[in-house]
Order: structure tokens, then sequence, then C-alpha cells
């Protein structure tokens, strides 16, 4: 392992050229260069191209196709890649990183995360991703906290084209992408489709998944302007995952997963074939592009987001009054199936204006969003009722509007010399109003419904200098950012004994050095994020026992990434990455809640301590071979170090370090008027069984003064092989 984490030392971080463009590909690129750094840009970030996006495996959500990039430590729910997908960047979580698709934030405006598995075939759809570490550049929407994802949806192709692709490997994986391009047209007109549908079984038991996407761009360009309608449709039913597996029973059967298990009256278990997620959403987006002379470009893009899904479990032995029953109920307890249902809708109008000369480059805009968020729940099936009266369970709402403007300005006094300035204001309302599915069990009363309503307003300055002197580059930065605390965080907090939540701030340092040569590419970067009042689980419990987070009032990371990317001969390229960090709290108390009910905690101290889940030490080696014309065989490796179930940084609380290996062969033949693409899979070559995340639980014992504990985590699968032919002309 030792010598793994040498050979991971350093790695490719692809620099971005910047060619000088003609009128049309800056009306194409302007949705997408308002929220991307350029090369000049003095902040950190990784481009994706749309070759690489495809040359990943079929099975890859997003999350896994950038796992290889810096920083980056993904897991999979069901173990392979389908299905839910988490990444964290540099540690900071799927909340704290901004995702944006052609300009429009997709983070849920309420839980801000997004949910990968509603957004399937992403890789196979996008033009090329913008992974921007650290607060990046501000645009539009929720401004990033500790990294951010631009991502676009295609640039108009000069000629018509389509493509097949048909994938299908372990675990009854299969996979059906098509896609027709007209190309741009005399008139300007172009249409772009593409749909993709998939299935599997998923490694762990209820980790199906059986999603459907569908892509559509019509668009006019011609002289000055252009016009863009595009559609995204996601649409998927998947098994439950997400309560992992407890150690002891992963230890007795790795496959395992308890959604959805039941006993009849005879003892014998069973399992609800129902217990999934269902969702479907829906984004429309409408841009308009002028360009006014060769200096000025004006932007102009209206979205409207549709959502709706539930998830269905059957539950054993729950007291029906809990459930909106009415009490005396006999027996009072039953089997139960019911779903809980959310519906959510999002309006954004998002409008730039860019200057662009020889020595200046400044970009200003604006950004209004309104959401509304449905959340209520509905009981199908009580085991001891023959005819189920109307319960009425809960029911909660969330609005929140959010209003945001910015300036960015790069300034090149000098050849060599580029400063940068950016200032976003952001100014955020959220109500929440209801009650939530507890509500009955903790008490009823008036003080258990939701009456939530709360401003901030933010300022988050950023600014930078970058040098350029041949084949070198040298940058640093610093930035300001905040960020509001999410609906979990607020409702579980008012349901529990934490102080009241305020939000997070943090100040970004990153200073860097990149080295371009015809062969070699080489970075080095050093950041230091330092939190004030971040947003931690403390171990302290909400009545309905989640866990509650809460500031803590001093934390950081601090790290160094390193990258090198090596064409050692013209078969033959080398990549690898490496980054090394410290994540630390300052000074941490963990809450150990009492196991009689009463809602108390027995405060620990433990000092400073390593954050949760944020590895030290993650690396990445690739070796690409090009043995022969149009053949290519990649084999890669990525280390990710021990990481922390909790904030205690105790040794029983841990996802051990792990090493895990892929392998992929492809080679194009031509056929007729196009070419045929065969392509091999083979994922944890080395068939190495671990877990890639997990949680814990303790409670304590008065009357025995003994702290009881246990962890949960996410088995991923052993060795397992995808194939896919594509045929494109």
């Amino acid at each position: 392992m030792k010598r793994t984490l040498l050979m991971a030392a350093l790695s490719v971080l692809p620099f971005c050229a910047q060619a000088q463009e003609s009128p049309t590909e800056r009306l194409d690129s302007a949705v997408v260069s308002v929220s991307r750094a350029h090369e000049q840009t003095p902040v950190t970030y990784t481009t994706i191209s749309k070759s690489a996006l495809k040359a990943t495996s079929p099975m890859n959500s997003l999350p896994m196709a950038l796992s290889l990039t810096p920083s980056v430590v993904t897991y999979n729910e069901g173990g392979t890649g389908l299905g839910n997908s988490s990444m964290t960047i540099r540690g900071s979580r799927g909340s704290q990183i901004n995702v944006t698709l052609n300009g429009i934030t997709l983070n849920d405006a309420e839980s801000q995360e997004v949910f990968w598995v509603n957004i399937p075939a992403l890789p196979s759809l996008l033009s090329g991703v913008q992974v921007q570490r650290g607060l990046g550049t501000s645009a539009s929407g929720a401004g990033a906290f500790g990294a951010s994802i631009n991502m676009d949806t295609g640039f108009v192709q000069a000629e018509p084209s389509a493509r097949l692709e048909l994938s299908a490997g372990s675990y009854r994986t299969a996979i059906l992408s098509a896609a027709v391009s007209s190309g741009r047209l005399p008139s300007g007109l172009y249409l772009d489709l593409a749909w993709n549908v998939a299935g599997t079984d998923g490694y762990i038991r209820n980790a199906q998944v059986a999603s459907t996407s569908l892509f559509a761009v019509l668009g006019w360009l011609r002289g000055s302007h252009s016009f863009r309608l595009t559609y995204l449709m996601g649409n998927q039913v998947s098994g439950i995952t997400w309560d992992g597996i407890d150690l002891e029973q992963y230890q007795k059967d790795r496959r395992y997963n308890g959604a959805g298990e039941y006993y009849d009256d005879q003892g014998h278990v069973h399992y609800y074939d129902n217990q999934t997620d269902n969702y479907a959403q829906h984004h429309i987006q409408l841009n308009y592009t002028q360009a006014f002379g060769p200096s000025f470009t004006w932007t102009n893009t209206l979205n409207y987001s549709r959502g709706d899904g539930y998830d269905e479990y059957y539950k054993m032995n729950r007291k029906l009054k809990n459930y909106g029953f009415p009490s005396g109920l006999e027996p009072p307890r039953s089997d139960m199936i019911y779903r809980k249902l959310m519906d959510n809708d999002l309006g954004v109008f998002n409008s730039t204006l860019r200057y662009r000369s020889a020595k200046l480059d400044v970009t200003g805009g604006v950004y209004l969003s309104m959401y509304r968020g449905g959340h209520w729940g509905e009981v199908l099936w009580v085991k001891t009722l023959p005819e189920l009266p109307q319960a009425d369970w809960y029911q909660h709402t969330g609005n929140k509007l959010d209003a945001s403007a910015f300036l960015r300005a790069e300034y090149h006094p000098l050849a060599w010399l580029t400063a940068y300035a950016d200032l976003q204001y952001r100014g955020i309302r959220y109500r929440l109003d209801g009650v939530d599915d507890d509500w009955r069990e903790y008490g009823s009363q008036p003080e258990d419904r939701f009456d939530y309503d709360r401003q901030w307003h933010f300022l988050n300055p950023r600014g930078g200098v970058t040098a350029v002197f041949g084949m070198h580059k040298l940058y640093a930065s610093a930035a300001v950012g905040h960020r509001e605390p999410g609906r979990g965080d607020i409702k579980e907090n008012i349901k529990g004994e934490g102080a009241p939540i305020a939000p997070e701030k943090m100040l970004d340092v990153e200073a860097g050095y990149q080295f371009r040569s015809q062969r070699l590419t080489a970075s080095a970067n050093l950041y230091l994020m330092e939190y004030w009042d971040m947003l931690l689980e403390t171990g302290r419990l909400s009545t309905s026992g989640y866990a509650i987070k809460e500031n803590v009032p001093r934390a950081w990371r601090r790290g160094i990434e390193l990258a090198l990317g090596w064409d050692a001969l013209p078969w033959l390229r080398l990549d690898a990455n490496t980054t090394l960090s410290l994540n630390q709290i300052a000074d941490y108390t963990s809450y150990v809640p009492y196991d009689d009910g009463s809602g108390r905690s027995l405060p620990v101290s433990y000092g400073r301590t390593t954050m949760l889940m944020s590895p030290s030490v993650i690396g990445m080696g690739q070796v690409t071979v090009t043995p022969w014309r149009r053949g290519t065989i990649v084999f890669n490796g990525k280390y990710v170090g021990k990481q922390y179930l909790d904030n205690s940084m105790r040794e029983g609380m841990v996802v051990p370090a792990y090493f895990v290996a892929g392998l992929s062969l492809s080679h194009a033949f031509d056929l007729g008027p196009g070419a045929l693409t065969l392509s091999a899979y083979v994922n944890n070559l080395f068939n190495h069984l671990y877990y890639a995340a997990g949680w814990r639980w303790e409670s304590y014992n008065e009357a025995e003064d003994t702290v009881y504990s246990g962890i949960g985590v996410y088995p991923q699968a052993p060795l397992n092989l995808m194939v896919k032919a594509a045929f494109a002309f």
C-alpha cells in the first residue's frame, strides 16, 4: 500500500487552452462561460472533456465518472455505479457542492443536495464538466461552500451525427442509449435528441434501478443572435438502500439489505418488493443570447423545474395513533404500508452581461429563483383494518426566495499578469410551516408545528492574481463564502434541544503553480479553507431520533494537491494525483443520548479532532496505452485513506483505507459511413472486498455507566464487468 501511495503522488490536471473565439463560438459558449473559470482565473479547477466522460464505464453515474479527479471520493449505496451515488470534494459533502447545468443551479433549494440518481445518464449527455475546488467563481444561485461542478449540455455541431450504444454487464445490468443531431442547418436551426434507458439489480439486495432519461435541444444560431430551448427529463425507480448494513450483518452477508424486511404470523421472514424510491423531474430552459459588436455579450435564461415522487415502506408493529388514526383502536399497533411524498417547483431567471477587450474582461449578472416544496404522508394499508379510514398524517411546505447579483472582472495590466476581483450578494428568505412525520408521536402541541421564517443577506468577495511566464503559471486568491442551513438542519434543530443554528462562514485561500510543455503537465496547489460556525453533527438527537447539526466555532481543511500528466512515449501516457490534508475541528464536544428516552445527553469532550468522512490522503494513478491504431488500454487505481464515521476520531468508528483498481479496453472499427467501437470495463479489478462509507450510533446507559455503540456501512461490489458496443456516424 505504501508503494501505491508513492506511485499516486502526482497527477494530471488538464489545462484549458483559450483560443481566439469566433462570434459564433462566443454565442454558443456564452451560457457556459459565465460560471466557468478561464485559463488565467486564479482558482483551482479541473476540466473533464466529453470524450473523457464517454470513456468511463456506462454503469457510472456522474459522481463515479468524476472519481479519479483530484480530491474526489465517491461511493454508491447499491455497490455499483447506478442508483444513489454520493461524492465529497476535499471532504465537502454534496450539500456544500454547488452544481449548475447551463448556468442554472441544480441543488435542491431546501436540502441543498443534488440527488444524482434522479438525473441518470448525465455522463453520456454532457459536452463537458468543470470541477472547481474551494469557493471558485461566483456566478449565479447558491454559492459553493467547498466546491462547484459546472456542467454544459452541448455546443452546436457543424455536421449531422447519430450514435447508438448498447451496454450490458454484471448484476443483470443493461443500458441502451441513442442520440441524434441535425448539425447546424443553413437556416441556423439545429436539433439534438438523446435518450437513455437503464436497469440493474444492483449488488446488495433491493438495489435495483430502472431509469429513463430524455434530452432535447431546439436552437437557432445566426449572426449576433442565439435562441436555445432545452428539455431534460429524468425518471427513476430504485430500491431503498440508504440504511446501509450493520457491521455485524456485513461480516455475515455483505449483500444483505434490511429494507422492507418483515415477519408473518408464523415468524417467517419476507421482503416487501415495493420498498422503493420513485422520482421524476423535468427541466425546461429557454436561453437567448445576443452579441453587441465584438465586445459585449448579453445572455438571458428562463428555467422551470418540476419534480415529484415518493418513498414507499413496509413497517412492522407501528402505533396507529402516530399515523393519524383515532386513539382507542384495538389492537393499538399494526403492520402498515405508507408513503412519504414530495413535490417541488422551481422557477429561475438568470441574466448576465459580459464585456471583453484586450486587457479587460468584465461579467455581471443577476439570478432570481422561487421554490416551493411540499412534503406529506399517506398510509396505504394497515394489516388490522379491513377498511382504511382517511388518515391525516403530516404535511409541511417550504418556500424559498433567492436573489443574487455578482460583478466579476479580470484585468491584464501586463501581458503576463492578470488581476481578478469578484463580488457576489445573496439575499435569501426561507419559510417552513406545517408538521413533520413524527409530530403526533411527540405531543401534537401547537409548538410542534413548524413556524419558521428567516432571511439572510450574504456578501461574498473574491480576489486574486495570476502570472504566466512561458510554460509556468503562478496564481493566488482569497475568497469569503457563506452558506445558510438546509431544511433538514432547520427542522431537526427546531425539534431538538440544541441552540438555534446560524449560517456558516468560510475563508478560502488558494495558491498554485502549474507547468505545461508539449509532453508534460504538472501542478501543485496549496489550500486553506478556514471555517467559522461550521454545521456538524455533535451526537445530540431531535425528539424523533435524528442527528442534530450544531455550529462549531472553528474548523479548517488545509492541504496540498499535486498533479502530473506525462506523455512518456507516443503510445504511453502516465497520470496521477494526490491530496494530502488536515481536516480538523478546533475543540469538539460530543453529546451521547441517554437510552431512557428522556432526551438528555452526556457531553464528552475530545478537544482537537479530525472531521468525519474526510480522509487525510487521497491518490490516483493511471496508465493509458495505445498499442495499435484506434485501440486503447487503460489501467487505473484509486487510494482513499482512513475515514472516521464521526467527529470523535475514535479508532473503532472508521472506514478503513482502501485501494480499488479498474481496467478498460476499447477498439474502434471503420464501418461504412461511421465507426463501431467495442469496449470492456473491469471494475474492482483485484476483487477487493471493502466498504466506502458508513454511519454510527451510540447511547449512554446511566445505570451501567456504559456507552453502547455500533456502525453501519455501505459495501461496494467485488470484481464486476461491463461491455459496450457503440456505433456513431
